[in-house]
């Protein structure tokens, strides 16, 4: 117990930890690809790479402009790599989603060498707690927008904070404008990773933040808008403008009215959930430190906001005034506020719409965390080997328990069993049911309406009058489980159940 006890004590522990944590993130990415949204953003980045084409993004032939490309950019860099397969779609993710631990890991690092009496391992706790939160890792896997936003957004505002410290303890030094820099830079990642939420939480943040502190911006920040926002504005427009020249109204009227304004404030979209929606979603991201997260909260706001003058600053959640971790909670607190109020206030919430806020809630873990261990060798193997754990916990999930369920969920087993049995030639349609899922597995196959949609079959005589109209005599059609039933007697097609993965079957319809 004692060897134990000093390696999770030693430098050692952070080297291996760095290894696992990377090693975690890129585990078990090829399992099928999940739910409506992943297959049909990489479908939507294949077809990109297929025809070439960087700009113009497109499901199914049609025109899709639901999001900007960052994404499908990643995708297309990893397929080159890596070939059309789940890897290589979640490949960016997880790229991302190590990129944000990286980031905090750099924000705790910097703000440690200008905190007095703290040592440089506050930024190994605050990456330690950001890769071992689950909302980061979930994200980080997935094929979808809301990590490819959260990273640069992070980038951006840790570029922010550091000009501000910078600005305040070392004004002389010249590194501030780097980060100035970055934060503008990163701005304009964000608005490719997933439209104008990408400059409106920056800038809503950094201004809230003010208002907490009750300073005005300083002269440096204002006058870096001049230059900054143009160069957030220039990196955008590598996929904005050629975007406009190519597809005009249709794209400003479906990527801005209708994928912005429309899906914030009404229901068109179908995401409906209560105002407190992300109360309860936002601390279960944060598991296995809820505890932390809730005390970080209570601590911080209590003497931050009431006791701003604490006697012991090592022994205490928050520093003197002015000091750079007393500001850090300060700047956390705002950066959770601003997505909080936002997305609570929408039309259409989805689980990962908060997950930008994720980042603020680890640093008041981190910084509740760090002061409770304090000098104290027990309660910090205690934190290491809970993070240890909670890795191990995952790595068993992904083994033994996520690849069943991903069997259940995707449609790839099924249109696989098909071809296997010689009928990979044949369209596939659904009857009582749109797999999205399908975009990927089934690519180029699916019946369409003439709006691009999937068609929708509602029995064996829409089946039937559906082979006549386009002269075929066979027919997959993926049907849910509960209606089958329709398929035993006797109708205008003969059906024959080729596999079911207990949620879906996939039947031959062959006409009468």
């Amino acid at each position: 117990m004692e060897t134990v006890n000093r390696f999770f004590c030693s430098t050692y522990f952070w080297y291996a930890f760095a290894a696992i944590t990377v090693f975690v993130y890129f585990f078990g990415l090829t399992i099928p690809l999940l739910g409506p949204d992943e297959p049909r953003y990489s479908q939507v980045a294949r077809e990109m790479f297929q025809h070439g084409d960087w700009v113009t993004t497109t499901l199914g032939g049609f025109n899709w402009f639901e999001k900007p490309a960052l994404l499908y950019w990643l995708q297309i860099a990893s397929y080159n790599l890596f070939g059309v397969n789940e890897f290589a779609a979640r490949f960016g993710s997880a790229m991302f989603g190590l990129g944000t631990v990286a980031s905090l890991w750099i924000l705790g690092r910097k703000v440690a060498d200008l905190t007095s009496g703290w040592k440089n391992r506050f930024g190994e706790f605050l990456g330690m707690i950001a890769a071992t939160t689950l909302g980061l890792i979930v994200f980080a896997r997935g094929a979808s927008f809301d990590i490819i936003l959260t990273f640069p957004i992070t980038a951006s505002l840790v570029g922010f904070f550091l000009f501000d410290v910078y600005s305040m303890q070392e004004p002389d030094n010249r590194r501030r404008y780097l980060w100035l820099a970055c934060f503008y830079f990163f701005i304009g990642i964000a608005l490719l990773a997933k439209g104008l939420v990408g400059i409106v939480f920056p800038i809503a943040i950094v201004t809230f933040y003010h208002i907490l502190r009750r300073q005005l911006p300083s002269k440096m920040l204002i006058i870096s808008s001049i230059w900054g926002l143009p160069l957030s504005v220039l990196v955008a427009s590598a996929w904005y403008l050629p975007m406009y020249l190519t597809n005009g109204w249709q794209f400003i009227d479906e990527f801005f009215i209708q994928h912005h304004f429309q899906r914030y404030t009404s229901n068109k979209y179908q995401h409906p959930q209560p105002f407190h929606f992300f109360f309860w979603v936002l601390p279960l991201m944060t598991i296995p430190w809820i505890p932390f997260f809730f005390a970080g909260i209570w601590s911080g706001v209590r003497k931050t906001f009431f006791s701003p003058n604490p006697e012991n600053e090592h022994e205490d959640t928050t520093a003197p005034k002015s000091s750079p971790n007393r500001d850090l909670f300060i700047f956390a607190m705002s950066w959770l506020a601003v997505p909080l109020i936002f997305f609570s206030f929408s039309g259409s919430k989805l689980p990962g719409y908060i997950l930008p806020a994720v980042p603020p809630t680890i640093i008041i873990t981190a910084l509740y965390v760090y002061r409770w261990i304090g000098d104290s060798e027990r309660r910090e193997v205690a934190i290491k080997a809970l993070a240890v754990f909670f890795f191990a916990l995952i790595l068993g999930l992904l083994i033994f328990v996520v690849p069943k369920y991903a069997e259940i969920d995707s449609v790839k087993s099924l249109v696989r069993s098909a071809d296997q049995k010689g009928y990979g030639n044949l369209l596939i349609a659904g009857a009582h049911t749109v797999s999205h899922n399908a975009e990927f597995y089934a690519a180029g196959r699916l019946l369409r309406d003439t709006d691009g949609r999937q068609k929708r079959l509602t029995g064996p005589a829409s089946i039937a009058a559906e082979m006549d109209a386009r002269g075929i005599s066979e027919l997959l059609v993926l049907v849910p489980i509960e209606w089958l039933h329709q398929f035993g007697s006797p109708n205008e097609i003969t059906a024959e159940v080729l596999e079911n993965n207990g949620d879906l079957a996939m039947i031959l319809a062959r006409r009468r």
